[in-house]
């Protein structure tokens, strides 16, 4: 046995919010083999588990009174290249933007505006992540995944996942029952730049670079400057990147709503749809750079709430939910939580 569980253990640094919260019982997972002689463990059986990767994406509410299992599985490998796709297979606890970064410098494109996603790959297709015009569903192939319930291993295909907005299987009838070990994604040999969205092209120009002529390590730069320049560092102030999904909303109910607000933002998001930026809503209901005691909403983007120290889950949720009050009172609009909070 290459792994051992530990009881009692701080949770505050494996998670990037840093809330005060601890786990009963904890184990690393550095080999996929290894998830089979846990799943017959007594701890594992007598107690409910909660999969964890880079913590950037949840929420504790209290100490989890159960089994944390952080996925450690490294690696990256190429199986599969030709003039045209590369396959690359990336395990489920290497960092995603570590991942990025190795594409990039090998020149595979597709993931390049998906830079400094914070989480591992694991992660990845679980939230179908996703920035600047691209979602990991467009170069997903297979992932591989431990079902926790019968001790077997099962792929996974595109149709399999069931990708939705920041949405996939796992959220739902998936949800605890598979826990991810590799990721295969099918990236090209001669990447076609996405640019159309958000700051990309305008940040480039002020960059000194020409839109016509960028490389995917350009892009990756650029949206690494602009990441950087919109959203705090976890290392030194608690937080979880975007707290709420961008609503979509009928078509209607955007022109509606565009009489009465006439600046509101929005984009196509399919037939009869439209994507209305949370982070304008919340700014228009005045929470942007707002402080409350221990947490707070940041103050160059309104859809990142923060803990200034000290905090807990209960008091960033609190906030979250006096949020929606806020912007369902405003606009009629339920927003919903990105972020996975742990009860």
């Amino acid at each position: 046995m290459s792994f051992r569980i530990d009881e009692n253990v701080d949770l505050a640094k494996w998670h990037t919010f840093g809330v005060k919260a601890s786990a009963r019982y904890f184990t690393h997972i550095r080999d996929a083999n290894d998830l089979k002689e846990l799943q017959q463990s007594d701890i594992f059986r007598e107690h409910r588990t909660l999969l964890l990767g880079g913590g950037s994406n949840v929420l504790f509410l209290h100490d989890f009174d159960g089994l944390v299992i952080h996925m450690s599985l490294g690696g990256i490998a190429v199986d599969e290249e030709n003039d045209r796709h590369v396959m690359v297979t990336a395990g489920a606890g290497v960092i995603w933007h570590d991942l990025v970064r190795y594409c990039v410098d090998h020149d595979y494109g597709g993931i390049e505006n998906l830079t400094l996603i914070p989480g591992t790959v694991g992660a990845a297709p679980i939230q179908n992540i996703g920035a600047y015009g691209t979602e990991l569903a467009s170069v997903f192939d297979h992932l591989e995944a431990f079902e926790l319930e019968t001790g077997r291993f099962r792929t996974f295909r595109k149709t399999d996942c069931r990708f939705g907005y920041r949405d996939s299987f796992f959220k739902h009838e998936g949800r605890g029952r598979f826990l991810v070990t590799s990721v295969t994604l099918k990236l090209s040999g001669q990447p076609k730049l996405n640019l159309s969205y958000g700051a990309i092209r305008e940040t480039m120009k002020e960059m000194g670079l020409n839109p016509e002529e960028a490389s995917i390590s350009d892009v990756s730069h650029v949206v690494e400057t602009i990441r950087r320049s919109k959203l705090p560092d976890p290392n030194k102030i608690g937080n979880s990147g975007s707290f709420f999904k961008n609503p979509v909303i009928p078509e209607a109910q955007y022109q509606k709503l565009s009489t009465k607000f006439d600046n509101i933002p929005g984009y196509k998001a399919g037939d009869g749809y439209i994507k209305v930026p949370a982070g304008w809503l919340i700014e228009q209901c005045g929470f942007k750079g707002k402080r409350f005691g221990n947490v707070g909403v940041y103050d160059r983007q309104a859809l990142v709430l923060m803990n200034y120290g000290g905090a807990t889950g209960r008091e960033v949720f609190e906030l979250s939910e006096r949020i929606q009050d806020e912007v369902m009172h405003k606009f009629g609009i339920q927003l919903e939580h990105e972020v996975n909070i742990v009860v």
